[in-house]
C-alpha cells in the first residue's frame, strides 16, 4: 500500500509540473510589437485596360513587366465592374472607395446636375485655384465624391502620418483616388504637372525644376514609330485602316507617327502616345524620392493612372497597332518602375495593385470588316427626336434638357408647368427609344424593379443610379454599339468587352497565384484595408479577397 500511495505521489507532482509548465508558457508568450504593415501601396490604375490584354501579348512581355505581375502576383482573372456607365472618373472613385456611383456619386466623368441646373464636371471645384500655371486646369477638387477612399482611410488609420499622392496626366485619374485628405495630387496642363490649391498653394521646388525642362519635347524629338519591327506585330490589324483617328496634320493613320512637329507648340499631345506613360513613371520616382514615400515608418500610398492608354485606346481601337505598340512600351515601363520601387523601397517592402477603370470596345469599322455585330448611335439625334415627340405628343417644348451617359434628362418644370402625367411622358420615351436601331431597351429609372430586363443588368443600372445626380430614363445599347463617328472607339456599357479588367496584387504577404471565381472592382478597397488592418471606406460594398495572402 506504501508503494502505491508513493506512486500516486509521483504521478500528482509529475501531473502538477507539466501543468504548471504549460500554464508558464502560455503566459509567457510572445506578440507582435505592433502590427505588420508595408512600407509603401502603389495603385496601379491602367486606363482603358481590357483583361485579356494580359494574355493577348503575354509572349511579347518582358520577365520584368506584366509577367512579373502575373507570375509573381496573384491574379484575380474574372475581376467586374458591378455598375453602368462604365467611364473614368466612376472607375477610379470605385476602386479607391470600393463603392459604386449610387453611393459615391461620381455617376460619369461629367454629367447633368438637376439641382444645379448645369453640366457638371466629376472633379470641378469653382472654390480653389491652379497651381502651376496660369490656365484654369487646377479649379478641381475631390469634392463632388460624396465618401471616403482607402487612400482617406489609411491617413485616419495613422492620424494622417501616413503619406497620400496622386499622379496622372488625367485630373480624375488623380484626384479621386488619392482622396480627400490627400497630401497632394499632380497631373498634366500641357508640359507641366500642376494641382490646386485644394492641395497647396505653390508647386514644391523639385516640381518646378521638372516642369523647366519641358519633358515633352525630348519625347517628341524621338517621333513614335514601333519597339520593334512592324511586321512582328501580328496580334494586331494592319497598319492603314480608315476607321482609326489620325494625328493633326497627318494624311494617314499608320506609322512612323511624326511628333516634331508638336515641340514646343502643342504639348497635350504628349497624352496620345504611349510616353505619356513614361512620363507619368518618371515623374512617379520623382515623388517618391523628393517626398520621401516609404521611409517614414508609416505606410504611404502612391496612386498612379496609366491615362495614355485610353487616348490612344480611343482614337485607334484596341486591335491597332498602336495599341499593341503602347502596351509593349507599357511593358518596359513596368519593368522599370518594379526595378526602382526594388532598389529604392526593397523587394517585400511594398504591395502594389494593378487594375483598370474600364476596358473597351471594338471600333465598329473593325467588328464590321469582320462580319460582327456592331454601330453607332447619336445622343444629339436621340435628343432631337424625343424632344419632336414630346411636342407633338404632349404639347412639350423644349422639355429634354439633354441626352447623355446612356440616360434621358427631362426639364420636369416644363412637365409640371402643363401639368402632363410624367409618367406618361416616361412611358412614351421608352416606346420610342426601343424602336431606335442600335438600342435593345430603355426603362424608366424610378420603376426600375419592375422592369422585365435581365437582373444582371438591372443590378449594373441600380449600382450606377444616384437618385439625386441622375436622369429620369435608362437606355441599353445593343452589344458593341455605343455613341460616336466614323473612326476610333469608346467604351460604357455593361458589356464584359468594356467591364472585364485585369486585377493582380504583387509584393508584401501576396502568395503567388491565380484564381477564377467573379469578383468586382469593388473588392479591391475592401482587400486592402484587410491587409493594412485599417477601416474601409465609408461607402464600401466589397469584399476581402482572401485568397490573395499568406495564411
Amino acid at each position: 500500500m506504501k508503494f502505491k500511495h508513493l506512486l500516486f505521489l509521483m504521478l500528482v507532482v509529475t501531473y502538477t509540473n507539466v501543468n504548471a509548465q504549460q500554464k508558464s508558457k502560455t503566459t509567457t508568450k510572445t506578440y507582435p510589437a505592433n502590427i505588420e504593415r508595408p512600407k509603401l501601396v502603389v495603385g496601379l490604375v491602367i486606363d482603358q485596360m481590357r483583361w485579356d490584354y494580359l494574355y493577348r501579348y503575354y509572349s511579347r512581355y518582358s520577365n520584368g513587366g506584366f509577367k512579373r505581375l502575373i507570375n509573381e502576383g496573384f491574379s484575380v482573372e474574372n475581376t467586374f465592374i458591378p455598375y453602368t456607365p462604365t467611364y473614368t472618373a466612376c472607375g477610379h472613385t470605385s476602386i479607391y472607395t470600393g463603392s459604386v456611383p449610387a453611393i459615391n456619386g461620381i455617376i460619369g466623368n461629367n454629367w447633368y446636375d438637376p439641382e444645379l441646373g448645369r453640366d457638371v464636371y466629376c472633379a470641378e471645384d469653382k472654390s480653389v485655384k491652379t497651381v502651376g500655371s496660369s490656365s484654369r486646369a487646377g479649379e478641381m477638387s475631390p469634392k463632388n465624391m460624396l465618401v471616403t477612399t482607402i487612400t482617406d482611410e489609411l491617413r485616419l488609420a495613422t492620424n494622417f502620418k501616413s503619406k497620400v499622392i496622386g499622379v496622372s496626366i488625367k485630373d480624375r485619374g488623380s484626384i479621386l483616388p488619392a482622396g480627400h485628405s490627400a497630401n497632394a495630387a499632380y497631373w498634366l496642363d500641357g508640359a507641366n504637372f500642376i494641382s490646386s490649391t485644394y492641395y497647396m498653394q505653390s508647386l514644391p521646388t523639385w516640381v518646378t525644376d521638372y516642369n523647366s525642362k519641358k519633358e515633352a519635347n525630348r519625347y517628341f524629338a524621338k517621333n513614335w514609330n514601333t519597339l520593334y519591327p512592324i511586321e512582328t506585330y501580328t496580334q494586331s490589324t494592319a497598319d492603314n485602316k480608315t476607321y482609326e483617328g489620325k494625328f493633326r496634320g497627318e494624311e494617314t493613320p499608320n506609322f512612323p507617327h511624326q511628333l516634331t512637329g508638336f515641340i514646343d507648340k502643342n504639348f497635350e499631345m504628349i497624352k496620345s502616345t504611349p510616353y505619356g506613360n513614361t512620363i507619368t513613371f518618371d515623374f512617379s520616382k520623382l515623388v517618391i524620392q523628393n517626398e520621401k514615400m516609404g521611409q517614414s515608418g508609416n505606410t504611404d500610398f502612391l496612386a498612379i493612372s496609366c491615362s495614355s492608354t485610353d487616348y490612344v485606346g480611343h482614337q485607334f481601337g484596341p486591335n491597332s497597332i498602336e495599341a499593341e505598340d503602347t502596351y509593349l512600351r507599357l511593358d518596359k515601363d513596368l519593368e522599370d518602375f518594379f526595378n526602382y520601387l526594388d532598389k529604392t523601397i526593397g523587394k517585400g517592402n511594398y504591395l502594389v495593385f494593378l487594375s483598370a477603370d474600364h476596358a473597351v470596345a471594338h471600333v465598329p469599322g473593325f467588328m464590321k470588316e469582320n462580319k460582327l455585330p456592331s454601330g453607332t448611335v447619336s445622343n444629339s439625334a436621340l435628343r432631337k427626336g424625343l424632344d419632336t415627340l414630346m411636342n407633338t405628343k404632349f404639347n412639350l417644348s423644349k422639355s429634354v434638357i439633354t441626352v447623355t451617359n446612356n440616360q434621358v434628362y427631362f426639364d420636369h418644370s416644363v412637365i409640371e408647368d402643363k401639368k402632363i402625367d410624367f409618367t406618361l411622358v416616361k412611358k412614351a420615351a421608352t416606346n420610342y427609344l426601343k424602336k431606335q436601331n442600335g438600342i435593345a431597351d430603355a426603362v424608366d429609372l424610378e420603376i426600375l424593379n419592375n422592369s422585365t430586363i435581365p437582373e444582371e443588368i438591372r443590378k449594373r443600372i441600380t449600382n450606377g443610379y444616384n437618385a439625386r445626380r441622375s436622369g429620369d430614363v435608362y437606355f441599353i445599347s445593343k452589344p458593341n454599339w455605343f455613341d460616336g463617328g466614323a473612326t476610333g472607339t469608346t467604351h460604357g456599357s455593361w458589356y464584359p468587352y468594356d467591364s472585364h479588367i485585369p486585377l493582380l496584387f504583387m509584393g508584401w504577404k501576396v502568395k503567388p497565384g491565380k484564381t477564377n471565381q467573379t469578383y468586382y472592382m469593388t473588392d479591391i478597397a475592401a482587400t486592402l484595408a484587410a491587409m493594412l488592418h485599417i477601416q474601409m471606406p465609408s461607402g464600401s460594398v466589397g469584399s476581402p479577397i482572401t485568397e490573395i495572402t499568406h495564411q
